[in-house]
């Protein structure tokens, strides 16, 4: 072999010598990397480190929940859970200065227990904004009905009616406790059997409680307005009572029905075919079809004439009011408590329950007015208006009326709380 192949034998032994030991110098280097530099795992906590939270202790105790059927009491439904009898008779005793358990009807509870079973803490929902609470401390056990903090909103309702105010109020969300009260505001002006027309509109300011975002119930009804084609019908609250845009008090002297949420089986007419007797005869009443034990209104304040069996009537009661009026009451079930010859009555006040007694085919009330001897057509006769606001209220009432007429017609939010609302009382 020349010197020539000498060296490039030369060349290459270098060659794979330097490659060979930059192998092995990277491996070294990575395995000191790893084995001194790698982060270590650490052994896990056998423990806290800092002291628990009040939440993270709750979250350390057993929790049993349960529900208090209608029928059944606080008592029954803890035994069924298994909870020890001397927790029982804690949980009672601690409640019993604050609960009337003859009156609770239903209601949540949850109980929390340490890891031994013992009892921690009670709470007790009778409703959403009565609620108790049984919690240990270093006295002992101690009872309290907890604050329950409710926010209040003014809001306007806006409906169409398309079959009744039932379903209208129902299609927007609202419960029958806004019907109730929309139509006792208006008893006097409207007849919520016959007025109500698919089309008619209404608009109501009332203020809803919430719970967060439960809706609790309703507060005051500030303003109504019920419209039919160009006539509008308004009331506005203003000292705990409802009065026109005039100023005049919506009570009147006479309801325009006797009862508050009923359809009305048969209207006035003097030639009607008798259900039972057969043949046309002239039928002087108006008939409100309701179930038997529908609590029955004066319409008006009077005094009883007569209470008692009246051949086809049933039993009826009699009521003499004055300005020679004189109202009938047909077909009852039974009678209103204390109701006899002679009994002074008031505008509202219960005389008698719905039923079907005399001649009748089901249960509904016969309805008659009379005036000097003769009967009336209750759905139209005109009673005289009610009492103006006092001269010196009129000013601030005024005033009042004007801002409610303007929520009613403005674009303001549907929703503000109270303290949104300013200088409306």
């Amino acid at each position: 072999m020349d010197d020539e192949s000498r060296m490039k034998e030369g060349r290459k032994g270098k060659r794979k010598w330097m490659i060979l030991s930059g192998t092995i110098l990277i491996a070294l280097l990575l395995l000191v990397y790893f084995f001194i530099f790698s982060p270590k795992p650490h052994p896990p906590s056998t423990g806290p480190t800092g002291p628990l939270s009040s939440s993270s202790k709750e979250s350390q105790h057993q929790v049993i929940e349960g529900r208090v059927k209608e029928k059944s009491t606080l008592f029954s439904s803890l035994a069924e859970k298994n909870i020890p009898l001397h927790w029982i008779e804690l949980i009672i005793s601690k409640l019993k200065p604050y609960v009337n358990f003859k009156k609770i009807k239903g209601g949540t509870y949850r109980l929390f227990t340490d890891v031994q079973g013992g009892l921690v803490k009670f709470i007790f929902e009778a409703s959403p904004t009565e609620v108790y609470e049984i919690e240990k401390d270093s006295q002992g056990y101690t009872a309290q009905r907890k604050e329950v903090p409710l926010e209040t909103y003014w809001v306007k309702v806006v409906g169409e009616i398309r079959s009744s105010l039932f379903e209208a109020m129902d299609v927007i969300g609202e419960q029958d406790q806004l019907v109730i009260a929309f139509a006792e505001i208006l008893a006097w002006e409207i007849d919520f059997y016959k007025d109500v027309r698919e089309g008619d509109q209404f608009k109501v300011v009332v203020e809803k409680l919430y719970k967060g975002d439960q809706f609790i119930q309703y507060g005051p009804t500030h303003v109504v307005e019920y419209e039919r084609g160009d006539k509008k019908i308004r009331g506005v609250r203003y000292q705990g009572e409802y009065y026109n845009e005039n100023g005049i008090s919506l009570k009147k002297a006479f309801l325009k029905a006797p009862l508050r949420f009923n359809r009305i089986s048969s209207r006035f007419s003097r030639a009607r075919r008798h259900p039972i007797l057969g043949g046309v005869r002239p039928h002087f009443g108006v008939d409100y079809a309701a179930p038997t034990g529908t609590p029955i209104w004066a319409v008006a304040d009077g005094t009883v004439l007569s209470s008692g069996w009246n051949e086809g009537f049933g039993n009826q009661v009699v009521l003499r009011h004055p300005n020679g009026y004189m109202t009938y009451y047909g077909h009852l079930s039974r009678y209103g408590p204390g109701i006899r010859k002679g009994t002074r009555v008031r505008q509202k006040q219960i005389i008698g329950y719905v039923g079907s007694t005399g001649l009748s085919t089901g249960p509904h009330l016969d309805y008659r007015l009379g005036k000097g001897g003769q009967l009336r057509n209750p759905l139209k006769e005109s009673f005289p208006a009610g009492l103006p606001i006092k001269r010196e209220e009129m000013e601030k009432f005024q005033k009042r009326k004007d801002e409610m007429i303007a929520w009613l017609q403005g674009d303001n939010p549907s929703y503000k709380r109270m303290e949104e609302v300013e200088g409306l009382p």
